[in-house]
């Protein structure tokens, strides 16, 4: 079995500042931009609301390199925290000691607990395959969960009825 990268993620800030929070500017658009850096991003994107309310989602409207875009902002479900993450940069005495494999750290650089998706030309709706995705979390928790013995009990007199 092919193995997979190995890394660890350290959710305390080790006595720095207070974690910034991002809620209300982490946007998920639907492109591709091919660009990792810092953009005055607040100067040309500036999404506002509408007024319309669609399938209980606050509508807002936008424009992205001129395609007009519909988004609405989403809490993150309860029970999940939404994270920025970047790569830990290590000092050179600690990079030294620490071998190739093991070399995958990364920490916490804003926190989030909302965010806003958007559609290109069409409203945003509960079928929308990202708030679809959050339905596959209560699912996993229920996947996951320990079964208890009177429930095997039960689904197993259940199946027994149907055969």
């Amino acid at each position: 079995m092919e193995k997979g990268i190995q890394g660890t993620i350290n959710l305390r800030r080790n006595g720095e500042e207070e974690t910034v929070d991002l809620s209300g500017k982490v946007h998920l658009l639907p492109c591709c931009i091919k660009y990792n850096g810092p953009c005055d991003v607040s100067d040309y994107f500036k999404p506002k609301p509408t007024g319309m309310e669609s399938e209980g989602l606050k509508t807002q409207e936008a424009c992205f390199r001129g395609r007009k875009l519909l988004g609405a902002s989403v809490p993150i479900p309860d029970g999940y925290s939404g994270f920025v993450l970047g790569k830990k940069s290590l000092d050179k005495r600690k990079a030294s000691n620490i071998s190739e494999g093991n070399s995958n750290c990364w920490e916490i650089n804003a926190k989030y607990k909302n965010i806003t998706y958007w559609n290109h030309d069409s409203l945003p709706s509960q079928d929308d395959a990202f708030l679809r995705s959050f339905h596959w979390l209560a699912v996993a928790k229920t996947m996951h969960e320990p079964v208890a013995a009177e429930d095997l009990v039960s689904a197993s007199a259940a199946l027994e009825k149907l055969n």
